[in-house]
């Protein structure tokens, strides 16, 4: 409920960090970069969601709302700590450096963080005994669940808890009590693993704020089905009598996908949340809020006017919308956070109705330079509460989309109207010896938008086979890796001059 400070930052996801594990850690990898952002002139760091992923490794669809994701634990930092030896990681696999390679690390990986929990019950000083039981307590209204939830996958051997007996599917006290007696032990290093990667990540964030970097984290407004989440709450979500969905989410047709778009997740039941004071989503946001300084909600349009598709369509064409929550939820938001600073990923069809929640909090909206050329405008309806993307983790690179633009026939026919091509050139000013990511940039971070972000893809002006995601696909995704060296001292130096030229540092 407060205006932002001019200010600005880079997007990049923690497994998109260099290191030679397989995926970005929160290690000394990520401690060398809050000093680049530094060296840049930069003061913010969105980081996305952290959580555990599924099979297709987007943690916009992750299996719990709360946990971490362990394999951007630090290796390093478990041998520095003394919860594993330079023997243990002699053996792990080859990567490739850019992209992250999950079938050849995962379960390598898991394997060695079981081996660190084991040290660290075993070695753990009495200090560490405190901490790690305090933490325990502290987090035991989501961290039991999710410690039973992934054991009962483990020892099912199935991943889905749909496809679980009927016994653990709709928690049976007998078959719970049976699981957490057989499975102590493995629930209890379940348990050790969030903790470590809860005591690394303090140690960074720490120290990205001793540096003048705040963190932006992300909150995906929906959950994946398959996740503890859904199970233990089934209530907080239309399901039927057999525990299956009855609708799912998504978003109507529009110019982009005909059909509409699919997502998958199940639909809240927003009168049995709002009847229980909203508590799990306040328990969500609070939880977060203890992880990072500034939350992005992601889907916020969500919470004004929803999609719901039926649940056995694999297209958008016949949802509904549907009414959110709305204001009362802010409301009760708001009574528990006060001034805390909430960014709303208002982008799509419902943006007039969450405009209106957005004006009653203050809540700074987003937009992305690459969709406002052709109003006109590109900067048409921004006012200075606003955060503004060159592009998204779900947008082409500047270069990768320019050159969509510049090799779109139709688009450039004379048939068409606007010449978004021309109108693009024209507000950057750009000229055929420019680099086009530049001039993007610089337009961006110009404007009197108060937060500008900009994808680290962008600043290395990378193409688009360095997406990072693909919406309404599979596969292929949530891969993308940036090497060291390609950070030059240069391009360093040119991102600190820009910066302080338009006033953000």
């Amino acid at each position: 409920m407060i205006n932002l400070k001019r200010a600005n930052g880079i997007l990049l996801h923690i497994s998109s960090l260099p290191g030679s594990y397989g995926i970005g850690e929160i290690g000394p990898e990520a401690f060398t970069f809050v000093d680049d952002l530094v060296e840049m002139g930069q003061t913010l760091w969105q980081i996305l969601p952290d959580n555990p992923t599924d099979e297709y490794h987007c943690p916009y669809s992750a299996t719990s709302a709360f946990a971490n994701n362990p394999m951007l634990i630090s290796l390093d930092n478990l041998i520095r700590d003394g919860w594993l030896n330079l023997n243990d990681v002699k053996s792990y696999p080859k990567t490739n450096f850019e992209k992250v390679d999950y079938p050849r690390f995962e379960k390598f990986k898991q394997d060695l963080l079981t081996k660190a929990a084991a040290n660290f019950e075993e070695t753990k000083k009495d200090n560490q005994k405190f901490d790690f039981e305090n933490y325990c307590e502290k987090n035991q209204y989501w961290l039991n669940d999710y410690a039973l939830f992934c054991t009962i996958q483990n020892f099912l051997g199935e991943q889905q808890w749909i496809k679980w007996p009927k016994s653990f599917r709709t928690h049976q006290i007998s078959a719970i009590e049976d699981v957490i007696e057989e499975h102590r032990d493995k629930i209890n290093k379940i348990k050790i693993i969030q903790y470590l990667y809860d005591v690394q990540w303090k140690e960074l964030k720490n120290y990205a704020n001793s540096k003048g970097i705040k963190i932006i984290g992300d909150i995906p407004i929906y959950v994946s089905y398959n996740s503890v989440d859904v199970w233990i709450n089934q209530n907080l979500f239309k399901l039927d009598k057999y525990s299956k969905m009855c609708f799912q989410s998504g978003c109507p047709p529009d110019s982009f996908v005909k059909t509409g778009q699919v997502w998958g997740h199940p639909i809240y039941d927003w009168e049995i949340h709002k009847k229980d004071n909203y508590s799990w989503w306040i328990n969500r946001i609070i939880f977060l809020y203890n992880k990072v300084d500034i939350i992005r909600i992601d889907h916020f349009n969500g919470f004004a006017k929803y999609w719901e598709i039926p649940a056995s369509d694999n297209h958008g064409l016949n949802g509904k919308w549907k009414e959110g929550p709305g204001i009362s939820f802010f409301e009760k938001v708001f009574d528990k956070i006060n001034s805390k600073i909430i960014l709303a990923e208002d982008l799509g069809e419902a943006y007039k109705d969450a405009k209106k929640i957005r004006d009653v909090f203050k809540i700074p909206g987003m937009k992305i330079l690459q969709f406002s050329f052709g109003n006109g405008d590109p900067y048409h309806e921004m006012d200075q509460n606003t955060v503004l993307y060159t592009g998204t983790h779900d947008n082409s690179t500047c270069i990768g989309w320019f050159d969509e633009l510049l090799n779109d026939k139709e688009l450039n026919s004379e048939k068409n109207s606007i010449n978004l091509v021309d109108e693009v050139i024209k507000y950057i000013d750009y000229k055929p010896s420019d680099l086009i990511h530049w001039n993007m940039i610089l337009y961006a971070m110009s404007s009197k938008a108060s937060y500008c972000i900009i994808p680290l893809q962008d600043i290395l002006g990378l193409n688009d086979n360095s997406r990072m995601n693909i919406p309404g696909t599979v596969g292929n995704n949530w891969l993308w890796r940036f090497k060291k060296e390609t950070l030059t001292e240069a391009i360093k130096e040119k991102l600190k001059l820009i910066t302080k030229d338009v006033n953000r540092i």
